[in-house]
């Protein structure tokens, strides 16, 4: 009679325990999500003042300079998916590369001490992104695999989840650069 009833408590608390893993997994993707969301925020609150720093010195560079304010508000909206707002966010680094390496064409701009502080805090900024993937890349893999073993794989089906998407660079950010001197 005991096992009777103990079987059934002993089942329970098993998906209690597991359902709070997979909340408290979630729950951490969304943290790290979070952090990314906070970078980004930062890095976009940098482009006004970098755009400004830049805009005269750099007259032939204004359609960049025009696509990198566009996709500056892309960003700040907040109904764009996580899939898009990473593909966003790569296009954005690699604009916001490409102005840093022809500024280099431009000597008013290397000699502008803005220029030179703004380059320094987009370059720390891109290192905290940096770290503020790997730690949703984490989270993602932690909770992935919390939906895809068992018995907790059980529980992620019954609650609707799916699995959540990492965050990739292009194929072509992988490739080293080609350095001559």
């Amino acid at each position: 009679m005991t096992y009777l009833i103990a079987l059934p408590m002993l089942i329970l608390l098993l998906g209690i325990l597991l359902f709070n893993n997979l909340i408290s997994k979630k729950n951490k993707v969304e943290e790290a999500y979070s952090g990314i969301d906070v970078m980004l925020k930062k890095r976009t609150d940098l482009i006004p003042r970098l755009v400004n720093t830049v805009k005269g010195a750099m007259q032939h560079e204004r359609e960049t300079l025009t696509e990198l304010t566009q996709l500056r508000e892309k960003l700040l909206n907040k109904d764009t998916s996580p899939n898009d707002r990473f593909t966003m966010e790569n296009q954005l680094g690699k604009l916001l590369g490409n102005i840093q390496l022809r500024a280099e064409a431009y000597p008013e701009l290397k000699a502008n001490q803005n220029f030179a502080l703004l380059q320094n805090s987009l370059n720390e900024m891109e290192e905290q992104l940096s770290a503020a993937r790997r730690a949703y890349n984490a989270a993602v893999n932690s909770f992935n695999n919390g939906m895809e073993m068992f018995p907790s794989n059980i529980v992620a089906k019954l609650m609707g989840y799916t699995n959540r998407t990492l965050f990739t660079i292009e194929p072509t950010e992988a490739k080293a650069p080609k350095v001559s001197f």
